[in-house]
């Protein structure tokens, strides 16, 4: 361990040589996703098409400030509402803006924040030299093609081709990606996306069209009068504050303590690979007048479900599903008799009225299923939905008042339960922000989508209050810190009696323009769940308190050389145990203008008493795609990632990833299960832009 922590500490600064230079977005969000990410089961992965593509077409054809909305500034994943109001209210007041770095005088702008938002906004107003950009409205095609492979086999993979049982896995170990996208301008955009996982067969047994998963979309916006946009095969919804539906990346609680809020358009096309989080039919914005716009959709799609029937019966109608699968994997042959056997069926619209900065929405989703849904009884799941009948209504509003903006959503689902959330974030003064989450979700409130602002996921069995706060004295420091406590009135799973907790967050940032960022940063969390060493026959709870600790530090020591460090402390305790954790990186990122090389590289090492003190990490990836791994347990994780622009239309990337654990013979579970020490996975990327 001590050679790995001196070539942690020395050799990695003394490799910086290279040159490069990198075409990849910039890292936006790397908080709110690392904040998605935790209390998570497993590591996390995202195909972050649906989050930025937006942001990527932005890129080519930058945001006019001075015309800017608010829900164009919407789209960026790290504006506050407050941000989204200001810039407008300053337009009315001032005037147009005569640069983009003029953003340093709207209030609620921090350097950070004008530094992520340069990239994709410009000011175009005529007679200032070195201000304009020129906007590209042409036809713009995009072709990616991804593969991916863990090196060492799993034992799903290891057992006799003649086992023709769910014990082993039917496909190869390759991972395979394909994406197809065109768009002119920002009216039009057509698509289809291809995936098949690690271990699903591939033009052959059940797969003989190819990949496991299709996605396929067309998107028009304004294709005639009173229709503001229209979308056909996949696509996204959004309501209000998510009490119904909110799909695609929706942030969770993070270092970006006062962006808590929902907001974005309510219709998008669906590029991902997200095997359920969609809806597939029709969907069109109507502008009913000037105050007054209609969100309408209609869906058909399958669903992965298991299905089982009474005993004894051979009746197709008597069947019906216990669980809704949402992994999207079909690699063994139980995982193939679930896929696609349940029809879903769902209806809605939304109704906004609009007028100057209040907006109120009235939302309803209508769901039915072809097989009922009937889950294996237990305490904990009672109030859960079951049936093949689903209605939810809502009402959802927004409401800015000079430096305040306030937001909610109440939501009713079919059996009379409620469901509410409400909040506001506030300009105290120019360096203060603060922001206030109430929410209460009835324990039998029923909804198979909704995707709310709060601890558990579902918008069920909680009450609870957030409150968070950024500080900016000046343009070089900046304290963040939220506390949030909350309750749950009913059992949950794992969980027998009801149960509360709280975490808090802290957050000290030092910035220097363009070269330095430091921040320390701590956080505690305390939850109660069972206690497993319990004599008794009935679970007793107890509370697990976790902290963790956090110095990052990230430099540019060359125009074209990033350098990243950063060192977590942890501990868990619960019933008089307590474990304690260590991990810390150097990370090395290369962007040399005018060569057509890019590299990243990161050497982690870690040592934590189990999973119960983990740290998650953002680590790149090749474009459109990056992972947030855990590290736990005793061992290195080390990646490296090449970029080569072939020529001004082809990309080539690609990247190799291990982690190692000296302690073990096999890392994993079940047919996951990998025999050995290690774990390594490759990837490649041929990426065109036409």
């Amino acid at each position: 361990m001590k050679k790995y922590i001196f070539l942690l500490v020395f050799a990695f600064p003394l490799a910086l040589t290279a040159q490069t230079d990198s075409l990849a977005l910039p890292t936006i969000g790397e908080d709110l996703l690392e904040g998605y990410s935790q209390g998570q089961e497993e590591d996390i992965s995202f195909d972050y098409d649906d989050l930025f593509d937006r942001l990527a077409y932005l890129r080519r054809r930058p945001l006019d400030l001075n015309k800017a909305t608010n829900t164009d500034l919407a789209e960026f994943p790290f504006l506050t509402d407050l941000q989204q109001n200001a810039l407008p209210a300053y337009r009315t007041k001032y005037g147009n803006l005569i640069s983009i770095y003029e953003l340093q005088a709207v209030p609620g702008f921090d350097v950070g924040t004008i530094k992520q938002l340069l990239p994709f906004v410009m000011v175009n107003e005529p007679g200032i030299i070195g201000q304009n950009r020129p906007t590209i409205d042409n036809d713009h095609q995009q072709v990616i093609l991804r593969w991916s492979r863990q090196l060492e086999d799993k034992k799903g993979y290891l057992v006799p081709d003649f086992d023709t049982t769910s014990s082993r896995y039917l496909g190869s170990a390759d991972h395979l990606y394909f994406r197809y996208k065109f768009t002119r301008g920002d009216r039009i955009s057509a698509g289809i996306t291809a995936e098949k996982d690690a271990g699903e067969e591939f033009f052959k047994g059940n797969n003989r069209k190819g990949f496991d998963f299709y996605s396929a979309h067309l998107f028009i916006k304004n294709p005639v009068n009173r229709v503001k946009s229209l979308a056909l095969g996949d696509y996204s919804i959004r309501m209000g504050q998510g009490m119904l539906v909110y799909q695609g990346f929706a942030p969770r609680k993070s270092a970006q303590t006062t962006l808590v809020s929902r907001s974005g358009r309510p219709l998008r096309a669906f590029s991902s690979v997200s095997e359920y989080d969609f809806f597939r039919g029709a969907a069109a914005v109507l502008d009913l007048g000037k105050k007054w716009e209609l969100l309408t959709f209609a869906s058909i799609r399958r669903r992965d479900a298991n299905l089982v029937t009474e005993d004894g019966t051979d009746d197709p109608d008597a069947y019906f599903a216990t669980s809704l699968q949402t992994s999207g994997l079909h690699r063994t042959q139980n995982e193939l008799d679930d896929r696609g056997v349940i029809r879903q069926n769902s209806v809605g619209a939304a109704l906004k009225f609009r007028q100057k900065r209040l907006a109120l929405g009235l939302n309803g989703l209508y769901e039915h299923l072809n097989k009922p849904l009937q889950r294996d009884p237990s305490v904990y799941n009672k109030y859960y939905f079951n049936g093949n009948l689903l209605l939810n209504l809502s009402l959802d509003y927004s409401w800015s008042l000079r430096n305040v903006y306030f937001f909610g959503e109440t939501a009713r689902s079919g059996n009379g339960a409620l469901a509410s959330i409400n909040g506001l974030v506030v300009a105290l003064d120019r360096q203060v922000d603060f922001a206030l989450v109430l929410r209460n979700f009835d324990r039998d409130y029923q909804s198979l989508n909704a995707k709310p602002f709060a601890e558990s996921s579902g918008g069920v069995n909680e009450k609870g209050a957030y409150l968070g706060l950024q500080i900016q004295p000046n343009k070089q420091w900046r304290m963040n810190a939220y506390f949030d406590q909350w309750q749950h009135d009913w059992l949950r799973f794992s969980i027998d009696a009801p149960s509360q907790g709280s975490e808090w967050l802290g957050r000290v940032t030092y910035t220097q323009k363009r070269k330095l960022e430091v921040y320390a940063q701590l956080r505690s969390e305390k939850k109660e769940e069972n206690l497993t060493a319990n004599e008794s026959k009935i679970d007793q709870l107890t509370t697990r308190h976790n902290l963790n600790a956090r110095l990052h530090l990230s430099l540019k020591l060359q125009p074209a050389v990033e350098w990243r460090s950063r060192l977590d402390l942890g501990s868990s305790e619960t019933a008089g145990d307590k474990i304690r954790g260590v991990s810390m990186f150097q990370e090395i990122i290369l962007k040399p203008l005018g060569s057509p090389f890019s590299a990243s590289t990161r050497f982690a090492i870690f040592s934590t008493g189990g999973y119960d003190v983990r740290f998650y990490s953002y680590e790149r990836d090749v474009l459109n795609a990056f992972s947030i791994p855990a590290y736990y347990d005793r061992g290195t994780r080390f990646y490296f990632n090449l970029g080569y622009r072939i020529n001004r239309q082809f990309r080539l990337e690609g990247r190799y990833a291990t982690t190692y654990y000296p302690n073990v013979k096999e890392i994993g579970s079940g047919l996951e299960t990998t025999p050995g020490q290690r774990r390594s996975e490759v990837r490649l990327q041929l990426r065109g832009e036409f």
